[in-house]
């Protein structure tokens, strides 16, 4: 089991990735911005982050940047959820410091196993 930190300003989405994680046997903490996200990662470092990168104040590249920037966070698996498609998109989130980048609609089956794999454990 993991612990595992989300955050979307969508509630209908963070509910749904924290869903689909917690049946996995994960435990997920959801907040609903980036600073929150930082916030809650520095009290309690989880094993992962699902940030959206479209977020009121601090936007998930902005969350990513400064988890780089931390050393005690900078090894971090970090998987951007966005709806955000271009490739550009897709490459401004990865040269960020993303480890994933998973696009809005997704496949919560997809998001379970690229979390599974950043985590080292089978899908």
């Amino acid at each position: 089991m993991a612990h595992i930190l989300v955050a979307d300003d969508d509630a209908d989405i963070r509910e749904l990735v924290e869903f689909k994680l917690t049946t996995m046997g994960h435990r997920v903490v959801a907040v609903g911005d980036g600073a929150a996200a930082l916030d809650a990662l520095r009290a309690e470092r989880p094993d992962l982050v699902v940030l959206d990168v479209m977020m009121p104040g601090m936007s998930g590249l902005e969350a990513v940047a400064e988890i780089r920037r931390d050393p005690a966070l900078a090894n971090l698996p970090v998987i951007l959820l966005t709806a955000r498609a271009q490739e550009s998109d897709v490459e401004n989130g990865l040269h960020s410091g993303a480890d994933q980048y998973v696009t809005k609609p997704f496949s919560p089956r997809d998001l379970a196993a690229r979390v599974e794999s950043l985590l080292g454990a089978p899908a």
